[in-house]
Parts: C-alpha cells; structure tokens; sequence
C-alpha cells in the first residue's frame, strides 16, 4: 500500500522519528496521492513548485540554456522529494520543468500545508530539515563532480546507482546532464563495452 511506503520513508529518513498515530494522520491527510503516466509534467517552468515525495518511478528535471537546447539539471528515482527549491521557498516561478520518465507514484503538498504539518506536528520538522540536507548534500557533489571526475567517471557513477535509469532516460538527457554531447557518451559507451 502507497501509504505505508510514505510512512516507511518518513521513519527511514528520520529513524529518531516517533510520533502518534494521530501525528501520522495529520501528516498523511495534509498530502495527496499523485500517480503521474509516462510523459506528464510534475512541474513546468513558470510555475510555483509543489512538494512531492516520489516513491516510485523515475523523473528527469530540465531547462534550457541560452540557445534554446534542453539541459538536464537532475534525475529522481523512487525514494525522493522532488522540488524546485527556489520556487518552493520564495513562491516565484520555477525556472525549470519536471517530467516523468515513468509511471510515477507518490504524495503531494502545497508550501501552505507543508507548513502547517511543521507547526503543528513538531516531529515533522525533522523530516524536512533531513530532506533539506540531503538535497544540499547530493547538490553540492553533483557540482564538484563536474569538476574533479571525468564524464566516463560520472557515467558509471549513474550506472552504479542501479535504479533503472539507463532503462527509462534517453541517452541525450543523460549526456546534457553528464555536461557532454551524444557522440562522447555514445563512444564512452562502447568503450566501457569493451572492458
């Protein structure tokens, strides 16, 4: 059942996390079930950014670069809040698109709700202030990775993850997040093969 995986990820990300049953629900009734098919848009650009907590599938988070060519910013496996930080937080438009790669299922709020459940289940605060961290965290070496590993480095990182993505993202997606063109991730492919 749906609802229990969210229960499940709340004590995962907290495991310090106790609180009544009667907090459960409060927390639970302020979210609403979201399936999202193949294709559809969890977020597009312009909009203000919800809060959702994918449990499962895949999603691919873009924008567009200075051209007009689409660059992938982020990829969301099952297990995740997903989010326009900015958007979320400062209530102005996201600069970004979030759309799923998969059949997507999870939980969604609004930031009037969200933090309501803050203020009135104070347990629930350190779900977010973990979530927060681990975003930065996974934010923070996303970008120093561009930096101090090669592509074919980042590749197998992504490989390694063994969340289905490579079965559910084009490869293009994947090379615009890798920062490289789909001839080099194409010849990284093969020379991986051959190894």
């Amino acid at each position: 059942m749906l609802k229990d995986k969210f229960i499940q990820y709340i004590k995962e990300t907290i495991p310090q996390f106790t609180v009544s049953e009667s907090g459960v629900d409060r927390i639970i009734d302020s979210f609403e079930e979201m399936t999202l098919g193949k294709g559809e848009y969890l977020l597009k650009q312009g909009k203000i950014s919800g809060y959702y907590v994918l449990l499962s599938g895949h999603m691919r988070g873009y924008t567009f670069n200075g051209e007009g060519i689409e660059i992938t910013t982020d990829f969301y496996a099952g297990e995740r809040v997903v989010f326009d930080g900015a958007s979320f937080f400062l209530r102005q438009p996201s600069e970004v698109n979030i759309v799923s790669l998969s059949e997507c299922k999870g939980y969604y709020t609004n930031y009037d709700k969200l933090n309501a459940i803050f203020h009135e289940v104070p347990e629930f605060r350190e779900f977010g202030r973990a979530i927060l961290v681990k975003e930065f965290v996974m934010a923070q070496k996303q970008k120093l990775a561009l930096f101090s590993k090669s592509a074919e480095q980042r590749y197998l990182e992504i490989m390694q993850q063994g969340n289905d993505l490579l079965q559910v993202a084009q490869l293009r997606h994947i090379a615009s997040f890798l920062g490289i063109t789909d001839t080099s991730l194409s010849r990284i492919r093969r020379e991986l093969a051959k190894k």
